[in-house]
């Protein structure tokens, strides 16, 4: 599964973002998401599922409990493919208004 179609889920995302205060155990991280999603424990831990097989968590066992935490190599795979656009963010640019500047200034 590809990065953005793993992070285009908001209970993935949610997931994640519990993720990464520390590592969370599966219970804990069930019980967050049924109440603000409203789906099963099963549903929870299908995404949990898809987040370890697409390397965005990691799991141990910790006696009984599975204890998850994020792996950040895919999210620096979405970081570095962002890096083209951050130009855009930080010069409140559009791809348009650039090229009209750019024909501006060699038009001189």
């Amino acid at each position: 599964m590809h990065a953005f179609d793993v992070l285009g889920d908001p209970v993935r995302r949610r997931i994640l973002e519990l993720l990464a205060v520390g590592e969370q155990a599966s219970g804990d991280i069930s019980a967050v998401i049924q109440d603000e999603f409203g789906i099963s424990q099963p549903a929870v831990s299908q995404h949990l599922r898809v987040l370890r097989e697409s390397g965005f968590a990691s799991v141990r066992a910790e006696g009984t409990r599975r204890l998850y935490a994020v792996d950040a190599a895919p999210l620096r795979e979405v970081d570095a493919w962002l890096e083209r656009f951050r130009g855009f963010w930080s010069s409140g640019s559009t791809p348009s208004k650039r090229n009209s500047r750019e024909e501006s200034a060699n038009a001189d």
